[in-house]
């Protein structure tokens, strides 16, 4: 391949790269507007945390994606990665510590009440 291909090439990949990270990142807000829709519209707690949790994740790893995409170099990819995980992570301990919480919250009033009768 000559000197001109090759660089039509990379030409041609950074242009894809270029509009998928865009993309990506279009799609990652998509989702964050639908969990705070989730977070306002749902009627429990545990329905908004399951809207919260699932797409943030989801939102979050399409940002991480597009912006690796966007500045294709090795330290920003894991930096984004390790964010990423550590959002992950954190993200479903707070849940279950909320779910929880709420859950023993509803037996003790529940045991109020049958005390009160």
């Amino acid at each position: 391949m000559s000197d001109a291909g090759i660089a039509l090439s990379t030409v041609a990949v950074s242009t894809v790269a270029f509009y998928t990270g865009w993309l990506c990142l279009l799609a990652a807000s998509a989702f964050f507007v639908t969990a705070a829709l989730g977070l306002l519209r749902f009627p429990d707690l545990y329905s908004r945390l399951h809207a919260v949790t699932k797409t943030d994740t989801l939102g979050l790893g399409l940002l991480a994606l597009g912006l690796t995409l966007l500045d294709p170099s090795w330290r920003t990819a894991l930096i984004l990665l390790l964010v990423w995980l550590l959002v992950m992570a954190s993200g479903a301990v707070n849940c279950q510590l909320l779910a929880r919480y709420n859950l023993e919250q509803d037996e003790q009033d529940e045991e109020d009440d049958q005390h009160v009768r």
